[in-house]
This record gives structure tokens, sequence and C-alpha cells, in this order.
């Protein structure tokens, strides 16, 4: 509706000009548009001119007339031809086209009506600034994305919890966090039995850490962090193995060269100066160089 200010001059242009445009009911006699033009009559004293519409679709008829009027502001003008796309079906591209208005106005209007339809009627209304409204239905948006995607993990990985929230035994974020706990658990027990396998592989002698944790000994949490100083401690011998082959490999001529002349004084003075088991060391790599 117009504010008063704006009724008293259409009253007054009614007045002295008469009313240029019918006001148009549908077939029950009910106001489809011209609203302000029926009260500016009343006030102005004057019999209103009517027309009925005698089409199909009445709503394309209310969003058509309001789209076209010049008070309204750009975001209500956007607001308006999105909701009556959404009735028409018509393109907003096309309607952006024909009614001047910009695409991201349009996109933005879209969103409201899709996502926050009570903020929608607001910015028809102009109550409600278009960007405002986009900023919270993008909000409303991304706020049900992440609900749906919580609830559709819930379905894949614990179908048990999912049920409970739906039947409201559960809060969507209990489960949730029931759930995280189940894969955090079972992420636990995995790493512990990769960790054992290794072991066996290895051919090492140090007891299992899963059937500790089974019996109830140690917790899994406790099982997995043994197992993870274990697969450190073997990373970091690995490595150390990996250093002294290098150096071993780097200083083979100077093994074969010794090979080469067993009994000479040069490299029983070698010797001499090495540890037993340096000397025992290279004993058997001459042996074999």
């Amino acid at each position: 509706m117009l504010t008063e200010a704006e009724l008293h001059d259409l009253a007054e242009s009614i007045k002295t000009e008469g009313q240029h445009k019918p006001i148009i009911l549908d077939r029950d006699g009910v106001v489809l548009d011209g609203r302000n033009r029926l009260a500016a009559c009343k006030r102005a004293g004057i019999e209103p001119r009517f027309t009925t519409y005698d089409g199909d679709n009445p709503t394309r008829l209310i969003f058509s007339n309001n789209i076209v009027r010049r008070h309204i502001s750009k975001g209500q003008q956007a607001m308006i031809t999105a909701m009556a796309c959404s009735v028409s079906g018509h393109s907003l591209r096309t309607q952006a086209k024909l009614h001047d208005i910009s695409r991201s106005r349009l996109s933005a209007a879209n969103v409201v009506l899709q996502h926050a339809p009570d903020l929608a009627e607001r910015v028809r209304l102009g109550t409600l600034g278009l960007d405002a409204a986009h900023d919270q239905a993008r909000e409303r948006k991304t706020h049900t994305e992440a609900l749906l995607a919580q609830n559709e993990r819930l379905q894949q990985h614990a179908p048990d919890l999912a049920e409970k929230a739906a039947e409201g035994h559960l809060t969507l974020d209990a489960a949730i966090a029931a759930l995280d706990r189940r894969l955090e658990e079972e992420r636990l027990r995995q790493l512990v039995r990769d960790s054992d396998a290794l072991r066996l592989a290895d051919r090492d002698a140090t007891p299992a850490l899963s059937p500790l944790a089974e019996r109830g000994d140690i917790t899994w949490g406790q099982a997995a962090q043994l197992a993870e100083e274990h697969l450190t401690r073997r990373h970091e011998a690995i490595l150390r193995t990996q250093q002294a082959l290098q150096l071993i490999a780097e200083n083979w001529a100077a093994v074969h060269d010794l090979a080469a002349r067993p009994d000479t004084p040069y490299t029983q003075e070698i010797l001499d100066g090495l540890t037993p088991e340096a000397r025992a060391l290279v004993a058997r790599l001459m042996a074999r160089g």
C-alpha cells in the first residue's frame, strides 16, 4: 500500500483527473489489483470503476501489475519477478531482460524465495532489503545443507543412531558425537591391528597389543599410543640402518682393498686400531669381498 502522503496525492489526482485505470476484481469480487486506487476513490468520494478478470492465472496478473510500479525498490521488483517466475515457470534470465533487472538481483531473490520464503514476503512488501534477506537465506541454506550432510553421514555409518535421532531419542548433535566416538575407536582398533600385523611380519618378538586391549588389560587408546610409539621407533631404526648401509656402500672400496692384501702390515695396522666388533665385521666383509 501507498504511504498516507502518496495516497492523499492519488486521491487528489483522481478528484481532478478521474480514475485512469479500473480496479480489477476476480469472479468472486475479490480485488486482484487496485487496492490503492480503491482507497483513494473512497477518500476522494469518487465512485470507483471496476472490471472483472476473466483469465485463468490471477496470480500472474497480480505480479505483472505490481512489477511495473515505479515506487517499489529494485529489490522488491526482483523479488516480485522471482515469485512470478516460480508461479508461471518463466525463465529468470528472460524476465531479467524483459524487466531490466540484473541477473544477480534475481538470483539473490530466488535464493531467498527458496530458502527463506518468510523473508521473501518481507522483501516484497518492502520491510526488509533484498541484500539483508539474501545474507540470512544463505546462512539458512548453509545450515540446512550441514544438517542434511550430518544426517546422511549417520545413515551411512550408523543407521541405529540415525533412527534414534529421527525418533527424538537423541538430538542430532548427540548422535553425531556418538558416531564420532565410534569411528575414533574403530580407527584406534585398526591402528593397533595393523601394528601387530607388522610386528609379526617383521618377526618382532614384542607381544601383540590387540589381545591386551581385547581382555581389558589396557584401553584401545593406550594400545594405540603404544602402537604409534613402536611405529616411530621402527621408522627411526630403519633410517639409522639405511644410513649405516649407505656408509658401508660409500666405503666399500676400502674393504675391497683390504681383502686384496689381507696379510700385509698395512692391513694389520688398520685392524689393530679397531674395536673387536669392527674387526669381526671387517673380517666377514673381507671374506665375502
